[in-house]
């Protein structure tokens, strides 16, 4: 089988750039406006991308003077993108910290079923005692703690999605059976954090059930992944990073049993772009001078886990951070950080202005071939199966990433012309997966 790019619309309210917001063409109040998310849902649709994704956390995310910060809901802003598009996938963010498995569990098959299978869960475990303080808790639950939980919650989730068999729902009205009671199935979970007696009261969706994405890249993290994921979101800076992380994430689904080839790895990119470098580099330039430092700098520190005053503007940063953090902090994205300053010796000035795009996640500052170069070096030299593309601006950085580097793309052979499934696991080439209980009860029967 041919192997195809997978192309994700990763959706911030006005852009990426932490300064999008404050250009003259950006709506400040694109953040809560369902009308703009219909928009830019559209029009990846029509350039036949695969999904659009929204992050999400259960606290406000930057200090509301920086940027925009009211968020939606994801899996209730996603259900009404359903309605207004046919076939791209919808990925939402949801922590397994502060839910419960049912009532995710239904949101997520709620989400399945209205958009006749397009769902993607991306799961997370929130650290930060921020959003523990949201939950009636002082501090977050430790790294081990809170693997645990999404271990288990993992579990029964995915028991109650498969609580209904694909044949439950019979619908005969001259017998006046609607369901087969023997195909619809309690799971009657006792366990450490969770007891969920089950089913559930949704019936399986045609995807059979929404697909997992994990985003962590942490230790546990990846051993979750690899565990757990169907799609691995991820940042990288250089290519021999990202080739490093696709060999380690193949290959540790491989040594628990997995298909290294039903696991996705899509790094996310910035893609900054115009008709020349010059023109690209202008834009840059004019978003990075909207940036302002006393707010990059809180959030900086905050990444790195010290205080502001710790951090001069203009000078390299502190020797030994990485040694400074217990190992329960979120430590990945400062890994990440720490590893740009260091290796460049870049200036706290110049890390913010690197991070201003993405938060980590790769800048390409060029015109559409050199995107084109990009995406095409890394897809076929092992290091990713696709991409989060991560507008700068919105409208406008979306708008001009499909009319511009997907023709490429598709004239290179390496992007659909069109759909070839209407399910998000049909788009990423991910079989259907089979039913627990109608495994059990076909092994029961040949037994018997």
């Amino acid at each position: 089988m041919t192997r195809s790019l997978i192309l994700n619309a990763f959706l911030m309210t006005t852009g990426h750039h932490e300064s999008s917001w404050r250009l003259p063409e950006s709506d400040t109040g694109a953040g809560t406006d369902i009308r703009h998310y219909q928009r830019l849902a559209q029009l990846a649709e029509q350039a036949k991308f695969d999904a659009v994704f929204f992050a999400d956390s259960p606290v406000l995310q930057a200090p509301p003077a920086q940027r925009p910060a009211g968020a939606l809901d994801p899996v209730t802003l996603l259900a009404a993108l359903a309605t207004a598009t046919e076939k791209i996938g919808l990925i939402a963010t949801a922590s397994t910290s502060y839910n419960e498995p049912y009532n995710l569990a239904r949101k997520f098959a709620s989400l399945d079923a209205i958009s006749n299978g397009r769902s993607g869960w991306n799961v997370v475990t929130t650290a930060g005692d921020a959003a523990a303080r949201n939950f009636s808790r002082n501090a977050q639950p430790d790294s081990s703690q809170r693997y645990a939980r999404a271990e288990e919650f993992l579990k029964v989730t995915e028991r109650l999605w498969d609580s209904w068999e694909d044949d439950a729902r019979v619908g005969d009205k001259d017998s006046g059976v609607w369901a087969a009671p023997t195909r619809i199935h309690r799971i009657d979970h006792q366990g450490e954090h969770f007891q969920v007696a089950g089913p559930l009261n949704v019936p399986r969706s045609p995807q059979g059930r929404p697909v997992i994405i994990q985003a962590g890249a942490s230790e546990a993290g990846k051993g979750f992944a690899a565990r757990w994921a169907e799609a691995i979101f991820t940042a990288h800076q250089s290519l021999a990073s990202a080739q490093d992380f696709y060999r380690e994430l193949k290959a540790r689904a491989a040594e628990v049993g997995r298909n290294s080839q039903e696991v996705k790895i899509l790094p996310g990119i910035v893609p900054i772009l115009g008709s020349t470098q010059t023109e690209a580099q202008r834009l840059a330039d004019e978003l990075d001078a909207l940036i302002l430092p006393q707010y990059a700098l809180q959030n900086l520190a905050q990444v790195l886990h010290v205080d502001p005053a710790e951090l001069d503007l203009d000078r390299v940063l502190p020797q030994g951070l990485g040694q400074l953090v217990p190992a329960e902090k979120s430590t990945s994205r400062r890994d990440l950080v720490l590893g740009l300053g260091y290796e460049r010796n870049l200036t706290v000035r110049q890390i913010i202005r690197e991070l201003g795009p993405g938060r980590g996640h790769q800048t390409l500052v060029g015109t559409p071939e050199q995107a084109a170069d990009h995406i095409e070096q890394w897809f076929t030299q092992g290091a990713a199966d696709g991409f989060n593309i991560m507008a700068p601006v919105l409208p406008s950085g979306l708008e001009y990433f499909v009319e511009h580097v997907v023709p490429i793309l598709r004239q290179r052979g390496l992007f659909r012309e069109d759909y070839e499934d209407s399910t998000l696991r049909g788009h990423y080439g991910l079989p259907v997966p089979r039913n627990h209980f109608a495994r059990e009860r076909a092994h029961q029967e040949q037994v018997a």
